[in-house]
């Protein structure tokens, strides 16, 4: 069985800096990058290694459920063995991965690597519960939310810089330099990142069976990690099939339009750290409930966007660039929201909490992409957009069935 009653972890001395939050914000910024580019250049990468339209979603699949595989598997080793090595040791292996993906012959070789690579990245959810940490009482709220910004910058402007790297060398060269980005990173961290080992004494066997304990126990985890899938699944099913859209009429956009367009939509991360403000104020749930809406009324306008004539003019593209934002701020609120509840839960299981939250709301995520390509195949642009909605009605009776937490 898991020892827990050896004590709390052995947290950083030092109190976290505002050049710390820093570093911990743009680390998993860069690492975060690699989840999210297949889903704007799925384009580009399917009819290049002969995938078609139905199973181009496989690829922004893969490294999702990749990610959610190493947050189940390997992010709950941050509770047993020290963690600025763990940490250095997942991003050499990243590098390693989007290197292979670089090379990558074929489609299914591609769908390998790029899982390894999602695997290696869950390697952000040892660093936010380091800075955690680290963060003076009563401010975890403001920490997580200031280092979740940086994750959200890295998810939105995964896309636009995917896209722009593509337009300019082809979707290798994406790869390819995420590998040299990840390996700079992991020099930096090396130097700069502190030291945290863990109390607990257990077997591996035993941590990864009280993932299930922990489950079963916190009631605020369920409802938190399932509304955070359900978010997550319309967010990856609008990003994905979007820029098969836009390459339509009204829109007729390139690769680099495209890239621009997911500019427009990375201005939702500027919000993040008020969401972590509005929890430590007691507003957890109104502001989740406000979240849920949001996302509903992103996927109507994203439907009257796309269904405008091919002689509409500027309106539809406009349209559909504020979906996109109430679609990020919607996303982004309900993850800052839920990760802050989750870790006031128990502080010496975070690496488990947060492993259990983020790999189950990645499940979510790796759902959603798969389904884009079913829904765009099977009912165009409409079906993606009614999917999505449904995601959010879904996490609407959740908040309402859930009560006050």
């Amino acid at each position: 069985m898991l020892d827990t009653n050896d004590g709390q972890l052995a947290a950083p001395a030092a109190t976290i800096s505002g050049s710390q939050t820093l570093l911990f914000a743009t680390a998993v910024g860069v690492i975060v990058t690699n989840l999210f580019a297949p889903q704007t250049l799925v384009g580009l990468i399917g009819p290049s290694l002969g995938a078609n339209a139905a199973s181009v979603g496989l690829v922004a699949m893969a490294t999702l459920l990749g990610y959610a595989a190493g947050l189940f598997f390997l992010v709950p080793l941050a509770d047993l063995v020290e963690n600025r090595a763990l940490i250095l040791r997942m991003l050499v292996a990243a590098a390693v991965a989007a290197g292979s993906a670089a090379l990558a012959p074929t489609a299914a070789a591609l769908l390998i690597v790029l899982f390894i690579l999602g695997a290696a990245c869950s390697a952000i959810q040892i660093l936010v519960p380091i800075a955690a940490s680290m963060a003076p009482p009563g401010q975890d709220g403001r920490v997580i939310g200031d280092v979740m910004s940086g994750l959200m910058v890295g998810i939105l402007l995964a896309r636009p810089l995917a896209s722009l790297i593509a337009d300019a060398w082809g979707w290798r060269a994406f790869y390819g330099l995420s590998a040299a980005a990840l390996i700079l990173l992991a020099c930096v961290l090396a130097f700069t990142l502190p030291r945290r080992r863990p109390a607990a004494r257990s077997s591996y066997g035993a941590l990864i069976a009280s993932l299930f304990d922990l489950l079963r126990d916190e009631p605020v985890l369920r409802r938190r990690a399932l509304t955070a899938a359900l978010v997550m699944a319309a967010f990856s099913l609008f990003w994905t099939a979007v820029a098969l859209r836009l390459a339509q009429q009204p829109f007729d956009l390139g690769q680099r339009g495209i890239a621009l367009f997911a500019l427009v939509g990375a201005g939702g991360a500027v919000v993040t750290p008020l969401f972590g403000r509005a929890g430590d104020r007691g507003w957890t749930r109104s502001a989740t409930i406000a979240c849920h809406l949001m996302l509903i009324g992103a996927m109507a306008l994203a439907a009257w966007a796309g269904s405008a004539e091919p002689t509409a003019g500027w309106w539809p593209l406009a349209l559909m660039g504020v979906s996109a934002v109430l679609l990020d701020i919607g996303v982004t609120g309900d993850q800052t929201l839920g990760r802050r509840a989750i870790n006031l839960l128990q502080p010496k299981a975070r690496g488990r909490l947060n492993g259990l939250f983020v790999g189950i709301f990645f499940i979510g995520g790796a759902t959603g992409s798969m389904l884009a390509g079913i829904a765009w195949t099977l009912g165009g642009w409409p079906d993606v957009c009614a999917i999505g909605a449904a995601f959010g009605l879904i996490a609407l009776v959740v908040d309402w069935i859930g009560g006050p937490e």
